[in-house]
């Protein structure tokens, strides 16, 4: 427990997580705003809830990092 501890300590920095879905998933109306793309990465606070859905993964850490946020990846 002591190492996860540690990981997760990221001083001012709050951890977020980055993660690929399919937009098949989505509802019809984002499928429509996002277009022909197959896939979109989401960004989620450590309780789950969704605060971004970009359309790629380095926009994803970009975005996070902008914001002062911790990005790792999920898969």
């Amino acid at each position: 427990m002591e190492v996860i501890a540690k990981i997760a300590d990221f001083g001012d920095k709050s951890l977020v997580y980055v993660r690929k879905i399919a937009t098949v998933g989505l509802s019809e109306e984002l499928q429509e705003e996002i277009g022909p793309l197959d896939a979109v990465y989401s960004v989620h606070r450590p309780d789950g809830e969704q605060i971004a859905l970009v359309a790629d993964r380095k926009m994803a850490f970009a975005l996070a990092l902008q914001h002062d946020f911790a990005p790792v990846s999920v898969h």
